[in-house]
């Protein structure tokens, strides 16, 4: 049985640790400069920047609840709809649990939240070599949305985009 939760503060290192087997497996594992300090700041604080769900799978034999995955979102907002979009920023579920559908539960919850939430869309993105979850995301319904393309500005060219 899996089971979707909120996460909490007290969640903010099992967040982290779920980051960080991420970046692992999107061979990044060195791009994560993000620390406890600063997800339970950000996720948790005064202002919180996103929301955090937790997957736990239940063993039917011992009834232990195990952390089996995470999904990190927020809300967008399209100007064309004047409604908030609900963006999934990182999906991860652990190898031992993936193909027992602990990712295809993380995805209609968070669908469940866009429909409660009046959002008209729910959007990702997803690496143009991750074959495997490509398939998987239009299996659920999800359109590739070719025709656009990602800019992002960072670091100094951020720096230097501000100063002007």
């Amino acid at each position: 049985m899996i089971e979707i939760r909120n996460a909490t503060p007290d969640d903010v290192s099992l967040i982290l640790f779920f980051i960080k087997e991420l970046a692992l497996y999107e061979k990044a594992p060195n791009e994560v400069v993000a620390t406890e300090e600063i997800l339970k700041e950000n996720l948790f604080g005064a202002r919180p920047y996103a929301e955090v769900v937790i997957a736990e799978y239940c063993e039917n034999v011992t009834g232990e609840r195990k952390a089996a995955g995470f999904a990190l979102f927020f809300h967008n907002f399209s100007t064309w709809t004047g409604r908030p979009g609900l963006y999934l920023e990182d999906l991860f579920v652990l190898p031992e649990y993936r193909g027992c559908g602990v990712g295809k539960k993380l995805l209609t919850h968070l669908a469940a939240i866009a429909k409660a939430r009046q959002c008209p869309r729910y959007e990702w993105v997803v690496l143009d070599w991750n074959e495997p979850s490509r398939k998987f995301y239009e299996g659920l319904g999800a359109k590739p949305l070719t025709e656009w393309i990602i800019h992002r500005v960072a670091g100094k060219s951020l720096d230097e985009l501000a100063a002007m």
